[in-house]
């Protein structure tokens, strides 16, 4: 899709939406890429990740009983000989998020955190399911 394109869908689309419910799980015990996976992906300042987060809250409501949210967050390190990381900023962060299906025993336990029950009920909801 070029630019143009892309910016005219964006403008289209309606404010507020929660990305959670179109966020397709990855299967449990998944291996290799994860490569065209529903996921994100936020470079920048601690400032801006943490701008673009507070905009991401109902994506908190996937670590659940049923899945779970795979949460990385580090510092950008420049590598000599490497682009990586080059026009980064002093400070510079990256923060990945996707979903992933919790597996048997994961769900088993998780069923005990009854701080995961009330997100569970929540994203039950968010995709149209009774709970």
């Amino acid at each position: 899709m070029k630019k143009e394109e892309t910016l005219k869908r964006w403008k289209s689309l309606e404010a507020g939406q929660n990305p959670l419910p179109s966020m397709r799980p990855i299967p449990y015990k998944t291996a290799g890429s994860r490569y065209g996976c529903c996921g994100i992906r936020i470079d920048g300042s601690s400032e801006f990740i943490d701008a673009v987060l507070s905009n991401l809250k109902p994506l908190l409501d996937g670590e659940n009983c049923v899945t779970r949210l795979e949460l990385a967050r580090s510092a950008v390190k420049p590598q000599n000989g490497f682009k990586a990381g080059q026009n980064a900023g002093s400070g510079a962060e990256v923060c990945y998020i996707r979903l992933h299906e919790r597996g048997r025993e994961g769900a088993i336990v998780s069923g005990f955190d009854s701080r995961l029950r009330k997100s569970t009920e929540r994203f039950a909801n968010a995709l149209g399911l009774e709970f």
